[in-house]
């Protein structure tokens, strides 16, 4: 993948990787709010699947940012990344960049959590998708065999990559962070079903907890992107 360290697209000191990154965040962040829009037009059928979109792309997205590390904003080289003054560095850019890196990791585990709440909390009557105002609640049998079974199933991918590819320390990461995302996404369910028992009730008040997580998200990794590459580019640019 050595062709994303190319100059970029967009006619700054980013490169391919850097400006997909940016492309890749406008997409599925506009994608966001419009699916936001119909659900308060009551579209819910157009929401549905413009939120189901955004998030799948998302998540295939960052997936591809771990395995190819030319992608995103090459925020990690240090000081010599960033040309600006090292006050500017120390005072902004860093606390941005760290909140940008928390929501990050907040909104792949809202996203995994409200594809499977959204399809939960939804019911179809007469071709229309609404929400069911009732109890949802999952036990915790329920969530330990789900959890065993998704184990099983990423042990047998694993594996069979061993077997296929040898052992790789970011694959075993890869494999293991994604049990992590979806212990994480279980324990939230636990907790949150206690606040919000009523399934309607707990997919509107995290969904716009989770739309806000994404818009800062968006905002944050723009600015990221202007310091490093339009206003203070360093020696990366």
């Amino acid at each position: 993948m050595d062709w994303l360290r190319n100059p970029g697209f967009f006619g700054t000191h980013a490169t391919v990787g850097a400006d997909v990154s940016q492309l890749m965040a406008t997409f599925f962040t506009a994608l966001f709010v419009i699916g936001w829009i119909q659900a308060k037009r009551n579209r819910a059928h157009a929401h549905h699947w413009l939120m189901f979109g955004g998030m799948i792309a998302m998540l295939s997205f960052f997936v591809a940012y771990y395995l190819f590390r030319q992608l995103g904003v090459l925020a990690f080289e240090g000081k010599e990344g960033f040309g600006g003054s090292q006050e500017l560095y120390d005072y902004v850019f860093i606390p941005v960049l760290t909140l940008h890196i928390i929501l990050v990791i907040i909104g792949l585990v809202m996203a995994v959590y409200m594809i499977i709440l959204g399809f939960r909390s939804q019911q179809v009557l007469d071709g229309m998708r609404t929400l069911r105002e009732s109890l949802l609640l999952t036990s915790w049998r329920k969530v330990g065999i789900i959890f065993g079974a998704v184990t099983a199933v990423v042990a047998l991918l694993f594996l069979s990559r061993v077997a296929t590819a040898g052992f790789s320390l970011r694959k075993l990461e890869v494999y293991l962070g994604l049990l992590a995302l979806v212990a994480v996404v279980f324990s939230i369910e636990m907790t949150i079903q206690r606040i919000w028992p009523n399934g309607a009730r707990r997919h509107r008040a995290l969904g716009l907890f989770t739309m806000i997580v994404y818009c800062v998200l968006f905002i944050t990794g723009t600015t990221t992107y202007a310091m490093l590459y339009i206003f203070y580019p360093g020696k990366i640019g």
